[in-house]
């Protein structure tokens, strides 16, 4: 095959999960239906927090931008997949699939660094809650926010530049429902190796480093609730951080189950079928893990919806700082 200058090529095409067209109004449906619920999910849980001033906390602060970013995330790959899907169509032009890859990297690692602020949050709630509020003062909050969005933006911008650089062959169908990073690599005829090692490093060291952060923060605040006396007392310390606990661990499985089996079978039709688990999956379901395992968001959809709160109990605080030094 001759290779294709990179300005000579217009568009790309995106094969999907599956070229029978009696399977397209269920692809269709189900995945309409999961957007839809992404979207207001995560709409009802900002306006939620939004309108309660006694969520106005650094948790609910992540939580809400967390929110945000999961309806982004999933709106840079869906809709482009239900139009072509509406529309019998595959194509994707040149400059659609460099924003698609710009914003999904963005928005992925927006995901990635926000857990592991919320994670820290945790940290600093459970191992010095006297100290808690000084700590995450509004200040911190904003910078650790605005630094997650400068890391993601650089980071998309480079690697979306790399691609730039590259020349693609007279082949140009992508196995996949959106234009990922790694198969528009594949599918290039020029020299891939420096984009390859961007890539792993980047990936090494933006999603492996934060996972050890959530780690480390997580040993400390189990080493910390393990302290504790009282049952009670280790339940509330642990209530605190079960969400989160369960969106890390749903996020990172699920993209750890995709890149393993797509290594072991080397088909590019089930990696595009296993990533709908942290690509649509996740991001649906970050909502209800927070609204079904939180009382202060049930209680705040409430009375968003207008209806009358659960009466709570009174609960006493934890009286004594649980250091977490090792």
């Amino acid at each position: 095959m001759e290779p294709g200058n990179l300005t000579g090529v217009s568009e790309f095409l995106l094969l999907g999960f599956s070229e029978e067209l009696e399977l397209q109004p269920l692809v269709f449906g189900l995945f309409l239906s999961m957007y839809l619920i992404t979207v207001f999910g995560n709409l009802l849980l900002i306006l939620a927090v939004s309108s309660d001033s006694h969520l106005h906390t650094p948790m609910y602060f992540f939580l809400t931008n967390l929110s945000f970013v999961d309806i982004c995330f999933t709106s840079t790959t869906v809709p482009k997949m239900l139009w072509n899907i509406q529309t019998q169509s595959k194509v994707i032009t040149y400059e659609g699939c460099l924003s698609q890859i710009y914003f999904f990297i963005l928005f992925a690692g927006l995901e990635v660094l926000l857990l592991t602020v919320m994670a820290y949050d945790r940290f600093v709630a459970i191992c010095h809650p006297l100290h808690y509020m000084v700590i995450m003062n509004p200040q911190l909050c904003g910078q650790l926010v605005l630094m997650s969005w400068i890391i993601s933006i650089l980071h998309s911008l480079l690697e979306s530049l790399m691609v730039l650089r590259l020349s693609f062959c007279t082949k140009l169908e992508i196995p996949h429902f959106f234009c990922e990073l790694n198969q528009m690599i594949q599918l290039a005829c020029s020299d891939t190796f420096l984009n390859n090692m961007v890539m792993y490093f980047a990936a090494v060291l933006l999603a492996g480093g934060p996972f050890v952060g959530i780690l480390f923060s997580y040993s400390k605040i189990v080493s910390s609730i393990h302290r504790i006396s009282s049952a009670q007392g280790k339940y509330k310390a642990f209530s605190t951080c079960a969400s989160h606990l369960s969106v890390v661990s749903l996020f990172y499985c699920t993209i750890l189950g995709v890149y393993l089996s797509s290594a072991a079978t080397q088909s590019s039709h089930s990696s595009a079928v296993a990533s709908v688990m942290y690509t649509v999956v996740t991001p649906m379901m970050n909502p209800f893990i927070y609204s079904l395992r939180n009382r202060d968001i049930k209680e705040a959809l409430m009375r968003f919806s207008g209806m009358p709160a659960l009466k709570r109990p009174i609960v006493l605080g934890l009286k004594k700082s649980h250091d977490c030094r090792t």
